[in-house]
């Protein structure tokens, strides 16, 4: 007998596999960050550089709008500094906008910045410090090479001492104003040579013009000088203050705060030819630094070393201990 054919059952089709729902990812919020500066072509370049690293360092996470004051010292061109009222002149309308929150960081040359900040706010970071040095500008490479009788414009009173110790045949005037505008006040024949500081050259892509580079041993620097510092309100949010330790230079740090401790000591201001460089070396780190005479007629040094990589509480007892030595030299000479 035939068997008969098995019936076969049609298979149900398979169910098409669901999507699994997507769980929304929580992205951090995009903040913003308010940053001060002054409104010369430095100050804004500064400030640029210190919002692209807050960017960069951030991923992107903070973005930062810019805001141009016009201070005291951009005002006053007609006289020295230290006849307006020395330092804090170039700060003092950045404090007071961070002080009522108009603003929220403050980017400042450290060199302007008084040793003694407001009480609302402090120094978070530090960049990587530029060229410390100052630059010679006109037809002369060194200051050796100054035909007697050379005339000077220069707005710092450390430079203009520093001069006159090295060259007391020398002629310097007050010659006040930004980058460009001493630059042209030089080529207007107001004066036959400036002073001008190298990190502000490089920061501004006008190196080309300095005629030389002065040796540390020749013009120490100003304390602070070619260091960008940060400042932000005691009560600023973690977050801000997390993004600005992301990008605080330690050298630098160091450096500021020796270099700014000596100057405390000394009461140092626009009103004191003062001077002061610490740097690091492989073995620990060396500073020296210098107070003058206004007429530039005597001058007190000191020198010191640390032979152990140093921290914060080193730099700062370096920077204080050559400044006693300086004072009791000074105190000495003067009987």
């Amino acid at each position: 007998m035939k068997q008969r054919p098995k019936k076969r059952t049609a298979r149900k089709p398979a169910k098409a596999a669901q999507p699994r729902p997507v769980r929304s990812v929580r992205r951090a919020p995009v903040r913003t960050a308010r940053i001060g500066t002054r409104g010369s072509p430095l100050a804004l370049a500064q400030a640029n550089l210190f919002a692209a690293m807050l960017t960069k360092a951030t991923g992107g996470a903070i973005k930062t709008t810019i805001h141009t004051y016009t201070t005291t010292g951009d005002k006053i061109l007609d006289k020295p500094l230290q006849d307006a009222g020395g330092k804090g002149l170039f700060t003092k309308e950045l404090d007071r906008a961070q002080a009522v929150g108009e603003i929220d960081i403050a980017v400042h040359s450290l060199k302007d910045v008084t040793v003694r900040l407001p009480k609302h706010i402090f120094l978070a970071a530090y960049l990587p410090r530029e060229d410390p040095r100052d630059c010679l500008i006109g037809p002369w490479k060194r200051i050796a090479d100054l035909p007697k009788g050379t005339v000077v414009g220069t707005s710092s009173l450390r430079r203009k001492a520093q001069l006159l110790v090295a060259r007391p045949d020398l002629k310097a005037v007050t010659f006040r104003g930004n980058v460009q505008t001493r630059l042209r006040k030089l080529a207007e024949g107001e004066a036959q040579a400036t002073i001008l500081a190298a990190a502000g050259l490089r920061r501004l892509g006008m190196i080309d013009k300095a005629a030389g580079i002065i040796p540390v041993e020749d013009m120490m620097p100003a304390a602070g000088q070619g260091i960008i510092g940060v400042t932000l309100n005691v009560d600023a949010p973690e977050w801000l203050v997390a993004a600005c330790a992301a990008i605080d230079d330690k050298s630098s740090r160091l450096a500021a705060i020796a270099e700014r401790a000596f100057l405390r000591r000394l009461d140092g201001s626009c009103r004191t030819p003062i001077a002061a460089h610490f740097r690091l070396t492989k073995t620990g780190a060396t500073m020296v630094g210098e107070i003058l005479s206004d007429e530039g007629d005597r001058r007190w040094r000191a020198e010191g070393a640390l032979e152990r990589s140093p921290s914060e509480r080193d730099a700062n007892e370096l920077g204080l201990f050559l400044a006693e030595d300086v004072a009791a030299q000074r105190a000495a000479d003067r009987g």
